[in-house]
């Protein structure tokens, strides 16, 4: 099964406060569309999206998050890190991706894709 790469950035929940959940991760209604969109070509050859931070090391036991129908694997080591982070996909004129709002961010760097909790 090969791997595909999708951008996504990180953004700090400023202008809103999100709902805890049990779930390590919520999905807006446009991230599922997106992700039943990237895995309707490749009909059981997928069977769900992985998430994770770069990190060093080995990753195992990860956790499995279904939200209306699609799946999503978060790496044992981006669990605590993700803990009530709300994933959403957005389309822009230039960019378009998913973009995660997590709420235990306190600072970013330009880029986007860099933070600290």
């Amino acid at each position: 099964m090969s791997a595909s790469l999708v951008r996504a950035t990180v953004r700090a929940v400023s202008k809103r406060k999100l709902q805890p959940t049990r779930a390590a991760l919520t999905l807006t209604p446009s991230a599922v569309n997106k992700i039943k969109q990237l895995l309707k070509d490749k009909p059981g050859q997928h069977v769900g999206v992985k998430v994770g931070v770069q990190t060093r090391g080995c990753n195992d036991s990860d956790e499995e998050v279904i939200q209306d129908g699609v799946r999503i694997f978060i790496k044992k080591k981006a669990k605590l890190t993700l803990l009530g982070t709300e994933m959403d996909y957005v389309e822009d004129k230039l960019p378009s991706e998913f973009v995660f709002n997590n709420p235990n961010i306190k600072g970013t760097c330009s880029c986007g894709e860099g933070f600290n909790i």
